[in-house]
């Protein structure tokens, strides 16, 4: 790991686009800005009253609890959420590739809940938003005034037949949304280099964590075996469940062209059924529209090395609850009914939802919910104090799209998939990839998250 490392520092530092005197005013700019917006965040106050209980304590939950703290007078708030560990799971994909070791990505959950908010340390049955009142496993029911519903998403194993989490690696199927299923793909993966064979990435069908991490990963694989002089021996092919490889127009000239120039083929509207793990064979389906009506053609591939996606969808108690969408396309998974601009639920005004599982077309990202949470907390704040939420979301997302061991192409985008860029990378040709958009996802990001975004601070 050691001397991967070294390699890439000399690599990252030797090839560049951008010199080092620039980064560094870049950042410091950057740092200005942030210590700017601090002075906002601490600036605001209010006196309004009421308990307030947040279900879910991952990236939403966490930094709504330290902002809503931040910002009442009097805060009662009350976090339920089962886990030990907080994740930093935009490192599951460093970690899938190396660049990473496990005990980076992670801290201890209790040393990541803000003082003064009380934790039970439970998981959700059931909400029922009439009666103001949250079911829990272990300790009994829970009332609240207002709800903040931030329980993240449920990944689900077993709608990819032939698969479960717990199997994971058998068969040289492997997934990074897994933190042991990262590990294990690492190690899969150098050996897969120097064996060679037939490698195949796939999204999913729904709408899932992280769009661009299926992509990343093969595009890492491939740097990865050129670096070891063995990118040859791989075949590499992606696949995915959209019509194109990325819908953001800005970026995506250019994300194909990467895809092209490495002579990985894509295959669009596939959709993966299932795995055979003993056969290693991979069992797909392509879904065409012929003469206005939707065909679906099964058939099978062999491979070598497997990254798989499993559909997502929101957590089972959201659909119980009657909390998701009833129709339209965010209804199959039940993602929160929320209007995508204030973050509030569309028929019960006392609950906010973002995050992960919030009904809300954009992408599901770490960066999105950077920027729902000041929002959502003005407006959970402007409720609690009986005044009209005035605050709006306009569908930024960021993805930083890894495309090799030195370069991202750092996709920021907004609802309508136009660009919006942040200062000051929007002083660059952020089109294309960036060495100093790597440095921003593998040195600044995660610290950021832990010490900045979880405490409140934009």
């Amino acid at each position: 790991m050691a001397h991967i490392r070294e390699d890439l520092f000399k690599q990252t530092t030797g090839n560049h686009s951008i010199d080092r005197r620039h980064f560094l005013k870049l950042m410091a700019m950057a740092g200005l800005l942030a210590a700017t917006n601090t002075r906002r965040v601490n600036a605001f106050s209010s006196k309004a009253k009421g308990k307030i209980v947040i279900i879910g304590g991952g990236a939403a939950g966490l930094s709504m609890a330290a902002r809503l703290k931040r910002w009442l007078d009097t805060p009662d708030i009350t976090l339920i959420d089962p886990s030990d560990r907080q994740f930093y799971q935009p490192g599951f994909t460093l970690i899938a590739s190396g660049v990473y070791q496990p005990n980076d990505v992670w801290k201890k959950q209790e040393n990541c809940i803000p003082s003064g908010v009380k934790w039970i340390k439970d998981s959700v049955q059931l909400v029922d938003p009439v009666q103001n009142q949250i079911t829990t496993c272990n300790n009994g029911k829970i009332t609240y005034d207002f709800l903040v519903l931030t329980p993240g998403l449920q990944i689900n194993w077993t709608m990819v037949e032939g698969i479960t989490q717990a199997t994971l690696g058998q068969g040289n199927a492997h997934c990074i949304y897994d933190f042991e299923g990262a590990q294990k793909t690492w190690q899969a993966l150098q050996k897969f280099a120097q064996t060679g064979g037939k490698g195949i990435y796939t999204d999913t069908y729904t709408k899932h964590k992280c769009g661009g991490a299926p992509k990343k990963i093969c595009l890492l694989t491939e740097h990865y075996a050129r670096k070891q002089g063995t990118r040859d021996k791989l075949d590499l092919n992606y696949y995915t469940a959209e019509k194109q490889l990325y819908d953001v127009p800005y970026f995506t000239p250019r994300l194909e062209e990467i895809y092209h120039e490495r002579h990985i083929p894509i295959h669009l509207n596939v959709r993966v059924k299932g795995v055979d793990t003993a056969a290693k064979q991979v069992h797909l389906e392509k879904i065409e529209t012929i003469n206005g009506e939707k065909v679906s053609t099964p058939f099978v591939e062999d491979y070598d090395f497997l990254h798989f996606t499993p559909p997502m969808s929101a957590p089972d108690f959201v659909r119980e609850s009657g909390l998701g969408w009833t129709e339209g396309k965010l209804a199959r998974e039940a993602w929160v009914m929320v209007d995508q601009e204030t973050l509030i639920h569309k028929t019960y005004p006392n609950i906010i939802s973002l995050g992960d599982v919030a009904g809300i077309p954009t992408s599901k990202t770490s960066a999105a919910i950077r920027k729902q949470v000041p929002i959502a907390a003005k407006n959970l704040i402007a409720l609690m104090e009986g005044k009209e939420p005035v605050e709006k979301y306009d569908g930024y997302a960021a993805c930083p799209i890894v495309t090799d061991y030195g370069h991202v192409l750092l996709c920021e985008f907004n609802y309508k998939k136009e660009p919006e860029i942040s200062f000051p990378l929007s002083l660059l040709d952020m089109s294309k990839e960036q060495w100093v958009a790597w440095l921003l996802k593998v040195y600044a990001l995660k610290p950021l998250y832990f010490y900045g975004m979880l405490n409140g601070i934009a």
